[in-house]
């Protein structure tokens, strides 16, 4: 009897024991698998004006590369597009140049937590993946009724209504699912954004001292 009983407890803690290494094996692949999610790059957008490793929205075929990183809430950036954005628009409709424009996301936080960097940002991602023949069009009207920063910004809803004036309303459903907003920030990262706007010359980062003076001699 003794010898049975002892063996009953034995075969007790090795069970207890295998359940204990399974529940940790469990938690310990959950965890996994949320840092893989927290760090997943996301869904790509699919078109043919996307760069699906750079992220760049990408115009024109010139053999000059000008890279802009803009984020929708900074108000240089708003600044930017209104000095330069229609001349760069246009080298690019002539494909004098080739133009790449980075939607990213720095300033999440002076839009009161609605997150409208990222959202903005994803928008256009949406509008160039549903409706690429407006994407510029709806590029350029985030601009021209850019909110002020420390405000909530654009509602999705709103950003969507703008989609549709540019004949995207297609880009509906991404706007609202947030398809691209873990694409927008993984771009963010993986370009190094610190400051918006941010440009670069075939590859080379400009001092945005030096902006007025490298566009002058590319733009004529």
């Amino acid at each position: 009897m003794a010898a049975a009983a002892k063996s009953n407890t034995n075969w007790f803690a090795i069970g207890i024991s295998a359940a204990v290494v399974v529940v940790l094996v469990a938690l310990g692949g959950l965890v996994v698998f949320l840092n893989n999610q927290a760090t997943s790059p996301g869904t790509a957008p699919e078109s043919a004006i996307v760069n699906e490793e750079t992220g760049a929205i990408t115009f024109g075929t010139g053999d000059t590369e000008i890279d802009t990183f803009v984020d929708f809430m900074c108000p240089i950036c708003g600044d930017f597009e209104d000095t330069y954005g229609a001349a760069l628009q246009d080298a690019a409709a002539n494909d004098d140049i080739t133009l790449n424009l980075h939607p990213i996301s720095i300033l999440d936080r002076y839009s009161q937590n609605t997150e409208f960097s990222t959202r903005a940002a994803a928008s256009v991602y949406c509008v160039a993946a549903e409706a690429p023949d407006s994407a510029l069009d709806y590029f350029n009207l985030l601009f021209e009724n850019q909110p002020a920063e420390n405000t909530a910004g654009l509602t999705d809803d709103e950003l969507a209504a703008f989609a549709d004036q540019v004949g995207a309303g297609a880009a509906a459903d991404c706007i609202a699912d947030g398809t691209y907003k873990r694409f927008v920030t993984s771009q963010t990262n993986q370009h190094d954004i610190q400051g918006t706007p941010t440009v670069e010359i075939d590859g080379e980062r400009i001092e945005n001292s030096e902006i007025g003076t490298r566009f002058a001699d590319i733009l004529g």
